[in-house]
């Protein structure tokens, strides 16, 4: 029973599912900080006849990027936390006030996904048993572990991400010539993205080429943008 146990538990962590949360933060943090600080950098480059505003440029968006990523993923799972408490609170309301109804709304919501009838009631039974609140909160709100995101953890993490990311165009802002360092920073970008969807992919489990094509061609038509921008306006910085 327990060699069965085991082999149950190994089976179910090949799924991919329990990775969602912090690899969305992780790779929406990182593509942030590759992209934006390239487009930046390749736009002062563009533009500039010195190499000082470029890193300079590059430092400030990654910065303030990488602050302005945490924030908004604390702001946004913080909101969404919320919302889940006080759905869950007035769930346990309307437990206390009409156990019945809740009970049947259970019933009803096993027998929509294909139970019979009388399998439905009597699991929603046996459930309500166990465990009414985490029932409800399970399978009547859709609120599981899985779907669970601490605002800060989740806020470092993009932040870090954000960092690690922007920090790649930066190096090569610092220690490449500034002659054609926009090609420089476009090409290392778009290597750079390349690794992160293929990376990406193998954790979670998709196609990897799926992946390296789609950051691929947003990669190149953010950058490509803020380059054309950079030339049309040809001021010279410094």
């Amino acid at each position: 029973m327990t060699e069965n146990k085991e082999t149950l538990d190994d089976y179910l962590d090949n799924h991919y599912i329990h990775r969602s949360n912090w690899l969305r933060a992780a790779v929406l943090g990182a593509n942030d900080g590759i992209l934006s600080t390239a487009s930046i950098a390749i736009g002062v480059a563009a533009a500039s006849a010195m190499k000082e505003p470029v890193v300079l440029a590059t430092v400030a968006g990654l910065v303030a990027g990488a602050l302005s990523m945490a924030a908004g993923e604390y702001v946004s799972v913080s909101s969404q936390t919320d919302v889940e408490k006080a759905d869950i609170e007035r769930e346990k309301q309307e437990l206390e006030e009409m156990p019945e109804l809740e009970l049947q709304r259970l019933a009803q919501i096993y027998e929509e996904r294909g139970l019979k009838k009388e399998t439905a009631q009597l699991v929603a039974e046996e459930l309500t048993e166990h465990d009414v609140l985490g029932a409800h909160i399970r399978d009547e709100l859709g609120i599981n572990e899985i779907n669970q995101t601490n605002p800060i953890q989740a806020a470092l993490a993009s932040g870090a991400a954000f960092t690690v990311g922007g920090a790649l165009p930066l190096l090569v802002a610092l220690f490449l010539p500034l002659e054609n360092l926009e090609y420089y920073l476009y090409g290392s970008a778009i290597v750079f993205l390349i690794l992160l969807g293929a990376m990406a992919a193998k954790a979670g489990g998709s196609s990897i080429g799926k992946a390296v094509l789609r950051i691929t061609f947003w990669g190149t038509l953010a950058m490509g943008v803020t380059a054309i921008i950079g030339y049309l306006f040809n001021v010279s910085v410094g």
